[in-house]
């Protein structure tokens, strides 16, 4: 059984409640009261729904229903047991949309929350009349070598929750980490998104996802959707900073071209993060999308 409780109205005009699951709790933030439905799912590792859409949750919420997730053992979908690979993710999401009766849904993923836009556009197409894939994950391979050091990293504790938090301990290095990682050319509001992602860190630290460290395997990735991808029935647009260390463009591009009559939106100069590098920018592609 889900049940919804603790709603509340923030000062910045959405609503948060959590829904109840038997592992645990989902928070999602909930926005505007009438339009079409739109789901919005953030990144992995130290990201969480304010994190990634605290720009958008506003803009979407002017034209439609906004609902934005924080994935289990993230932002404040918290405590939660057992594991959350893949299969879990997807069904949080049938369970967030049945809650709220929603019946079909725009998806906007980011990253990890990309990867699993596409699965569930493949795995329920009809339940998704649009999607956003901002960088998406589970589209991406890697040489020898590399790929069995990333398996390792993900199998090991020390490497993928002891390193990360050793290396985020000062405002100095997060600021490092989202300058580099996330945002190469930094926003109007750099300093708060410093903040904000030091304030999580401190809060939850910063070991990557469940869905991270299950979707690599010894001699292949678990999660590849690349087979799939032609399956993808519903209008989709990608986004993709040219200048992402963590989706390679090439990536995004090749992702791009397998799913019918997709489109495809190269960003210049931006990092990981172009829904907070250029907020503005990708607010008015991803609601102009919507809107056709």
């Amino acid at each position: 059984m889900i049940t919804t409780r603790g709603v509340g109205m923030e000062s910045s005009g959405w609503r948060s409640g959590f829904v109840e699951c038997d592992e645990g709790r989902l928070r999602v933030l909930l926005a505007g009261e009438r339009g079409s439905p739109v789901l919005l799912l953030s990144g992995a590792g130290v990201d969480n729904a304010l994190l990634s859409w605290r720009h958008l949750i506003p803009a979407l919420a002017e034209r439609h229903r906004v609902f934005a997730l924080d994935w289990p053992k993230q932002g404040a979908s918290r405590p939660w047991r057992g594991h959350a690979g893949h299969e879990r993710m997807l069904r949080c999401v049938t369970e967030v949309l049945d809650h709220f009766g929603v019946d079909a849904v725009d998806l906007v993923g980011l990253s990890q929350g990309g990867a699993l836009t596409l699965a569930y556009a493949i795995d329920e197409p009809q339940r998704v009349s649009r999607l956003v894939a901002i960088a998406p994950a589970g589209v991406v391979s890697f040489p020898v070598g590399v790929h069995q050091l990333l398996w390792l990293t993900a199998k090991v504790a020390l490497l993928n929750r002891t390193v990360p938090n050793w290396m985020l301990r000062s405002r100095a290095s997060v600021r490092s980490f989202v300058r580099r990682g996330l945002v190469p050319t930094p926003p109007d509001d750099v300093d708060d998104l410093v903040d904000e992602v030091q304030a999580e860190v401190r809060a939850h630290g910063a070991a990557s996802s469940d869905w991270q460290n299950s979707s690599i395997g010894f001699r292949r990735m678990h999660v590849d959707l690349r087979p799939r991808l032609q399956e993808i029935s519903c209008p989709a647009l990608f986004l993709q900073g040219d200048r992402d260390v963590a989706i390679r463009p090439k990536h995004t591009l090749a992702a791009a071209a397998r799913v019918p009559n997709a489109r495809l939106e190269l960003l210049p100069g931006h990092g990981h993060w172009p829904n907070r590098q250029s907020p503005a920018r990708v607010n008015t592609m991803i609601g102009n999308f919507l809107a056709e």
